[in-house]
C-alpha cells in the first residue's frame, strides 16, 4: 500500500469531518472513528469512496482504543497520521454545580482519550517502515455565557484603558 493511512477521531461531523475530507482529498486512506453509529455511517457514505472507512469506538475506553489501533495495524500495517479530534463539552453552568461524573466524562474524552490514542499510535508509528508519523491534537475552547462563570465584577472594572 502506497497511500498514507490517517485516523480521525471524532470525525463524523464538524472539524473532524472537515479534516477527514481534507486528508481524503490529499489521497490518504482515512479511518473515521466516532461513537455515534448513525452519524458515522452518514459521514462515511458521503465520501462515496473505498478509501474512507468508519469504525465505531469510544476512545475514552482503553479497551476500545486498543481494539481500534489493533484493527488499523491488522488491516493497513501502518498509521501515518492521527488527527486526535474527539471531544466533549459540558452544559454551561457554574463550576460548583458541575457533578463530578460530568467533569470526569468530559476529561475522559478530552484528556484521557488523547493520551490513549497517542500512546497506541506511537506504538504503530515506531515499528513501521518507514518509521514515524504525525499526531495532531485538535484543541477547542468555547466559553458561552462567560458572565455566568465569572465572579460578579462590576463591568466598568473589566474595561481595559484606551
Amino acid at each position: 500500500m502506497n497511500k498514507k493511512v490517517s485516523l480521525v477521531t471524532g470525525g463524523s461531523k464538524g472539524i473532524g469531518f472537515a479534516a477527514a475530507k481534507a486528508l481524503h482529498d490529499l489521497g490518504h486512506v482515512v479511518i473515521i472513528a466516532a461513537r455515534n453509529e448513525e452519524q458515522l455511517n452518514q459521514a462515511v457514505a458521503s465520501f462515496q469512496s473505498e478509501n474512507v472507512r468508519g469504525i465505531q469506538e469510544d476512545v475514552s475506553n482503553p479497551d476500545s482504543v486498543k481494539a481500534l489501533f489493533n484493527q488499523i495495524k491488522q488491516d493497513y500495517g501502518r498509521l501515518d497520521l492521527l488527527f486526535n479530534n474527539a471531544g466533549n463539552n459540558s452544559p454551561v453552568t457554574t463550576i460548583e454545580d458541575i457533578p463530578f461524573e460530568e467533569w470526569k466524562r468530559v476529561f475522559d474524552v478530552n484528556i484521557h482519550a488523547t493520551f490513549l490514542c497517542a500512546q497506541e499510535a506511537i506504538k504503530i508509528m515506531k515499528n513501521q517502515t518507514p518509521m514515524g508519523g504525525r499526531i495532531i491534537k485538535m484543541v477547542r475552547f468555547q466559553l458561552k455565557h462567560q458572565d455566568s462563570l465569572l465572579p460578579r465584577i462590576p463591568r466598568q472594572n473589566m474595561r481595559l484603558p484606551g
